[in-house]
């Protein structure tokens, strides 16, 4: 074992500890000097496979030391969300029972969202699919009971970029009350020998602790991606993992768990993943149709100034094809020329049709009609 390797451990173990107590203030060096101890290791590491995943895990800590960055930026000592301690899973005071790998109140950040259906813009669809599938089921076990209707289970959210699959994930979590996991690959990957997998485990055991909780994953084709052709040995065994747990839900429990995976790339998925027993719902999430293009201009149009000569109708016929992040850019370049002019010394004035005109022909679609078949090509092949 390297010499360093046991100072990596401490700082590393030091950083993670402070991330913990939401002290991002003082986590923040430990991660940086763990990352320089795993980047020297990973230098004196003759194994080519070996030394490009520890390269990866330094650079994985650097994140989360630039996360710590702007977490306390914005909030002092604790910023951003809180790293809630679970009281029914005390951490082992130094005793030698404790499993190796991370214990979920170091990389478990959760939250109880507070967007609903009806703060997304149009797309009633696949609310409605949404809403079968998954609210209905839990929001009424008895009669899902009698029509032996599970509670619980896998959802694959799959779709173009920007069309608010996460955001989906959070008003299902505020509709169903539910204690929603947001994990990310980082906070589950591993490069020691087993330990990813335990990461997998706890993260489903800690959910299963909640009367109804979430475990959401974007990227999820980044965690669980087809193994043919998969090089690393973590992800040969990760995959595995993440399936057993998957397959493995009590669905009929008393405490009721979904795990929900979004993607914008759904055919790089594992295909053991579609089998019945692990994500059962595949919904589409499309780019958004007229109705909701009109009401994605009015939430981001609505609290800005307007002039008199503004035509929704109009935007909503031109935009057709874009994605709903497309539109918000485009509403937020549009409010920038005014204010630009402003601060240059001009009149303040309201934003203009022309200003969204403009916007709009420099905006390109950020989805194109070649994606959108290959969308189209797996949703005939897959649904």
């Amino acid at each position: 074992m390297p010499a360093s390797f046991a100072t990596f451990q401490r700082l590393k173990d030091k950083g993670l500890a402070a991330l913990r107590e939401g002290d991002h203030v003082a986590a923040r060096p430990y991660l940086i000097q763990a990352a320089e101890c795993m980047i020297e290791i990973a230098e004196a590491n003759t194994d080519p496979s070996q030394r490009a995943e520890q390269e990866a895990y330094a650079k994985e800590l650097l994140d989360l030391a630039r996360d710590c960055d702007r977490r306390a930026a914005a909030g002092g000592r604790g910023g951003g969300a809180a790293l809630r301690p679970r009281g029914e899973r005390a951490r082992g005071g130094g005793g030698g029972d404790e499993e190796p790998g991370a214990n979920p109140d170091d990389w478990i950040v959760r939250e109880k969202p507070t967007v609903r259906f009806d703060d997304i813009a149009g797309l009633d669809d696949v609310k409605a699919e949404i809403k079968l599938k998954m609210l209905h089921p839990f929001n009424h076990p008895e009669l899902a009971a009698r029509y032996g209707i599970d509670v619980g289970g896998g959802v694959l959210l799959w779709g173009p970029p920007g069309t608010g699959k996460t955001m989906f994930a959070k008003a299902i979590a505020c509709e169903l009350d539910a204690t929603m996991f947001v994990i990310s690959p980082a906070q589950l990957m591993s490069k020691w020998v087993g330990e990813a997998e335990q990461n997998v485990r706890k993260l489903f055991d800690a959910a299963k602790q909640e009367a109804k909780s979430i475990i959401f994953m974007d990227e999820v084709e980044a965690l669980v991606p087809r193994r043919s052709g998969q090089q690393s040995t973590v992800m040969q065994r990760v995959v595995p993992q993440i399936l057993q747990e998957i397959e493995g839900f009590d669905r009929k429990a008393g405490r009721a768990l979904l795990f929900l995976g979004a993607t914008n790339e759904p055919w790089s998925l594992d295909p053991a993943m579609m089998r019945p027993g692990r994500l059962d719902a595949k919904i589409y999430v499309p780019l958004p149709d007229a109705p909701a293009r009109l009401r994605l201009f009015e939430i981001y149009l609505g609290k800005r100034p307007l002039a008199d000569d503004i035509d929704l109708p109009a935007l909503v016929e031109l935009t057709a094809g874009y994605s709903g992040a497309d539109i918000k850019a485009i509403c937020e370049r549009s409010a920038r020329r005014p204010f630009l002019e402003s601060i240059e010394g001009g009149q303040p004035r309201n934003i203009r049709q022309a200003d969204l005109l403009a916007v709009l022909a420099e905006t390109p679609r950020s989805v194109t009609g070649k994606e959108l078949e290959r969308f189209e090509k797996w949703r005939i092949e897959n649904q």
